[in-house]
């Protein structure tokens, strides 16, 4: 039996739950050939483990990386860390930060940038919107990779599945739970080579997404807000995150060239 299959079936045991299969790893847990083909032969999805060559490069350094990812779509869009960018921001969205998403995920993805998001309401649905427009979007999931949360986003997680790339640390339909949520934020920022804020209140858990990415080496860059409103970004920024207001913006602190074309 292969370790990547008995890792698999460790993973689909116990929900994808990083400690419960960490602590099966140390006692040497190990199923079957038998429990572990078949386990392996059901899935509906793709998976790629630590084991393998074409798991994310990026993720191996991060903070409890994941043992399997389950996924839908493209993996190839997440191989190259410097040509993907995060775009993170509150659920709870207002008409400025929606257009700043709107126009800075369309030229990251017209560009050629894969733009990498957790699915959530607010910016990150709208960043999955525009990116998948291009073919490159890619979803984080904080519940079960064949489980849709928020409701809403179901069309959206379709599109992203077919066109993208939909990806979760959780097999099956299982629901979100307490924890997962901040659990996959360190999947966020351990993909990309940068995190855009787009918008974020005091207390917004988009802060958890930027302490995962600076604990990583990731740079992290900030749309301003207006000065009369409550932002986080505004914080940021004053503590010496990147302002943003155009991708060129973005592609100074990467390092990036944009390719000139040339005159007809």
């Amino acid at each position: 039996m292969e370790g990547r299959e008995a890792l698999i079936y460790t993973a689909l045991k116990y929900k994808g739950d990083w400690e419960k299969i960490f602590e099966a790893l140390k006692r040497k847990e190990c199923p079957t050939y038998e429990e572990a083909t078949k386990a392996v032969g059901e899935l509906r999805c793709k998976a790629v483990t630590l084991l393998d060559g074409d798991y994310p490069r990026q993720l191996r350094h991060v903070f409890r990386p994941p043992f399997v990812l389950f996924y839908y779509g493209d993996i190839s869009l997440v191989k190259d860390m410097k040509k993907c960018i995060a775009y993170i921001g509150s659920r709870e969205s207002n008409e400025y930060g929606e257009k700043m998403a709107h126009c800075l995920c369309r030229d990251l993805a017209q560009d050629g940038f894969t733009v990498v998001s957790g699915l959530a309401s607010g910016i990150d649905t709208i960043a999955g919107q525009e990116a998948v427009k291009r073919g490159k979007a890619v979803a984080v999931l904080g519940n079960g990779i064949d489980y849709c949360f928020p409701p809403q986003n179901s069309s959206l997680q379709r599109e992203i599945r077919e066109k993208g790339l939909l990806i979760s640390e959780y097999p099956g339909a299982h629901p979100p739970h307490q924890g997962q949520f901040p659990a996959r934020n360190r999947i966020v920022a351990g993909l990309a080579s940068c995190v855009v804020v787009g918008q974020a209140s005091k207390r917004s858990g988009t802060l958890i997404t930027v302490g995962y990415a600076l604990n990583s080496g990731r740079d992290v860059c900030c749309v301003p807000f207006p000065a009369d409103e409550e932002s986080s970004c505004n914080d940021l920024i004053k503590d010496g995150a990147p302002l943003v207001e155009n991708v060129e913006d973005i592609y100074r602190l990467i390092d990036y060239q944009k390719e000139e074309l040339p005159m007809p």
